[in-house]
């Protein structure tokens, strides 16, 4: 708990000190999840998200983090009125689990939204496979394999940016 509370600090120091890089959200799809990115003058940034993830073996909902870098792809003028479409493109890792159960894995990221005209809101889908094994354990064994099931990681994220 200390730890948490460590990082929690840290990260609000950070906030505040450029608050206006930042962005904060959530996304939900195969999981819910709190997400917060740090904007890059370049429109490339950090992502990280933290939060319940549900699409696992037997529908158990797991801890789950995932840190990505985004490339900002490109930028498409389709609704000038309403916003600025964009594609983003990443990679990261990927990492979580709940009780005898754990998985890791290499993170992408591919994200096509739109940024609205006049409001610093911006909504995504995205769909973000991990490669990596599931490791079950238990009593001094244990037993790995592919985890399937993070390759439907999708969700809907909405941020704000500041």
């Amino acid at each position: 708990m200390k730890k948490l509370l460590l990082v929690l600090t840290v990260c609000m120091c950070a906030w505040s000190a450029s608050a206006q890089n930042w962005a904060v959200g959530g996304r939900i799809g195969s999981g819910f999840m709190a997400d917060v990115q740090y904007v890059f003058s370049n429109d490339n940034y950090i992502e990280g998200r933290f939060g319940a993830y549900w699409a696992n073996a037997g529908g158990t909902v797991t801890a789950d983090f995932t840190a990505l870098y985004n490339w900002n792809i490109c930028r498409m003028n389709w609704t000038p009125s309403a916003g600025t479409w964009f594609f983003d493109a990443g990679a990261g890792i990927n990492v979580g689990g709940k009780g005898h159960y754990a998985y890791v894995g290499a993170a992408g990221c591919a994200k096509l939204g739109i940024d609205f005209s006049g409001a610093p809101v911006r909504l995504s889908f995205d769909w973000s496979p991990a490669f990596g094994p599931g490791i079950a354990y238990w009593d001094g064994d244990s037993a790995s394999e592919f985890n399937e099931h993070a390759l439907c990681n999708f969700g809907i994220t909405c941020s704000y940016r500041f």
